[in-house]
């Protein structure tokens, strides 16, 4: 493994709050692509062994996409149990963005096996009948919800390279669908697809007819 690591490292104190009383399997949960455009949003549970031991996860956002893969890797190696769902866009639509998170959350929740008996997320606020730790930006501070962003980020980004290739013309491999210039452009030339959240409002004000409405709204977060 490569040694080049951010200098924030995870540890294991929320996990330890939950082992204190007896809850052993804790699963991290973290999303990828709430902010963007188009695509899914994608949605990580993973329990890895209470062993407290070190391991190179990190949040996402602080590695290379080569690191990512390279973790994401390790990460299904080791994990006791790990599921990925996505919201997709008429989801997405129907629920607003907070809602499909917590239903893909629920989703990946309800795949793991063993289940897991608490939680930590990032800032992710489930209504689950589970202990529940929800501090933000956990995916920096803890092993299992960097462990899920890992997940949730790669998958993610796989997803959106196969609709690179089924909706050519958006760019959608490179900016991974959130609101980049080229992407804003593609969307003057090309128009919304059948990918693009059209609840959002830079792509509801397009659809409304006014294009200019794209340009000083979002961002490049998350690449």
């Amino acid at each position: 493994m490569s040694s080049h690591l951010p200098a924030v490292t995870p540890d294991w104190a929320y996990e330890r709050e939950h082992w204190r009383r007896g809850y052993f399997r804790v699963a991290g949960v973290d999303e990828a692509g709430r902010g963007a455009w188009a695509g899914p949003v994608t949605v990580a549970a993973v329990i890895l062994p209470g062993l407290a031991m070190d391991y190179p996860f990190r949040d996402s956002k602080q590695l290379s996409a080569a690191q990512r893969e390279e973790y994401a890797a390790e990460v299904r190696r080791v994990a006791v149990a790990w599921a990925v769902e996505h919201a997709w866009p008429d989801e997405i639509d129907q629920l607003n963005i907070l809602g499909a998170t917590h239903a893909a959350a629920l989703r990946a929740l309800a795949r793991l096996a063993p289940p897991p008996q608490a939680l930590v997320t990032d800032y992710l606020k489930l209504r689950v009948n589970l202990p529940l730790s929800a501090p933000p930006k956990a995916d920096a501070l803890s092993y299992s919800v960097a462990a899920a962003s890992l997940l949730a980020k790669t998958e993610r980004d796989a997803v959106m390279r196969e609709l690179d290739l089924s909706r050519p013309g958006y760019g959608f491999a490179a900016h991974k669908g959130y609101g980049a210039p080229a992407h804003r452009a593609a969307l003057q030339e090309l128009g919304v697809s059948d990918v693009h959240r059209r609840s959002f409002a830079p792509i509801r004000r397009l659809l409304d007819g006014q294009p200019d409405g794209l340009w000083p709204v979002g961002g490049n977060a998350d690449l």
